[in-house]
């Protein structure tokens, strides 16, 4: 797969296929002995997309450590690590709510569950932003499967490199209220000026007190591309037929932390690694974990 700065996607194809693969790491974290997250819409939001790799790993008809040699601890160690970014996500929103922030928005939504699974107080608001055929498939998938949303759910259907902002507050979105957002898997898909522009109109959005939660892979080590080629390599090895490679955009991006901190927000910056053991799990500190090594979860309070 090869991006363009207007190139558009299904939950089949490339980056929304990556959210179904996402979707399917939720569902085996959630089955997982002690899990730390619960995400009953998963497994069956995979199966409705339909992509067959994905849909036998659900139901339980791959198992890697058995059909690919080696690809067992693989596909633990890729587990634990979305269990561990949503665990991260779900926590900012359910802190953000209890401390009086009634609205939120999830950009790049995807198979995102969240407006339906968390326990958010009468009130809320949560917008969806992502591209039309996601959105219009996540909606009908979740009224086939009887699920309502616990939140006042409100979507947003445009792509992030378009004026979203303007999507937004069509929408109903009030410019006037603290807001808790979330950009999560997300930057690495934009390109970099674009990933600035998000900021930006972020910022532009928020009332003071607003919170923001996302994540960074620091300008270190290998570039977008290598990294695409080493995501795909992971995924191949536990039978994956689906060519994920090819979905990030290189160059030189901005340093999140300073970019926020100079637009005004107090940013705090902790790595993944360190999230492992805050949910009680060990980060195993060997090359099949290089990838998610330094990548940083960062939340930030505008001021």
């Amino acid at each position: 797969m090869t991006r363009t700065d207007q190139d558009t996607w299904d939950l089949a194809s490339s980056v929304g296929a990556t959210a179904t693969m996402v979707a399917a790491a939720r569902a085996l974290a959630s089955e997982a002995p002690n899990p730390i997250i619960d995400d009953p819409y998963a497994a069956p939001l995979v199966r409705a997309v339909g992509l067959d790799f994905f849909r036998r790993l659900v139901d339980g008809d791959i198992v890697p450590s058995e059909a690919y040699e080696g690809s067992g601890k693989d596909m633990a160690l890729e587990t634990d690590s979305i269990a561990v970014r949503t665990r991260f996500f779900d926590d900012f929103f359910l802190n953000a709510a209890r401390d009086g922030i009634r609205q939120s928005v999830i950009l790049a939504a995807g198979l995102d569950a969240r407006a339906y699974r968390l326990s958010w107080p009468p009130g809320s608001v949560v917008y969806e932003v992502d591209q039309p055929k996601v959105v219009e498939f996540k909606s009908a998938a979740m009224s086939n499967l009887g699920a309502a949303p616990a939140a006042d759910r409100r979507t947003v259907s445009i792509d992030l490199r378009e004026d979203w902002p303007a999507a937004l507050r069509s929408a109903g979105f009030d410019v006037s209220q603290p807001t808790s957002w979330s950009a999560e898997g997300l930057l690495m898909y934009l390109p970099p000026e674009a990933q600035d522009r998000l900021f930006d109109n972020i910022t532009e959005l928020s009332a003071p007190g607003s919170r923001l939660a996302t994540e960074y892979h620091p300008e270190s080590g290998p570039t977008m591309t290598e990294r695409a080629q080493e995501f795909n390599d992971r995924w191949a090895r536990f039978g994956c037929d689906i060519n994920l490679s090819g979905l990030f955009f290189d160059g030189e991006r901005s340093n999140v932390v300073e970019y926020l901190t100079n637009r005004g927000w107090q940013v705090t910056a902790r790595k993944r690694r360190d999230l492992f053991g805050d949910y009680g799990l060990e980060f195993p500190d060997d090359d099949e974990m290089a990838q998610f090594r330094n990548i940083v979860a960062v939340t930030a309070v505008l001021r």
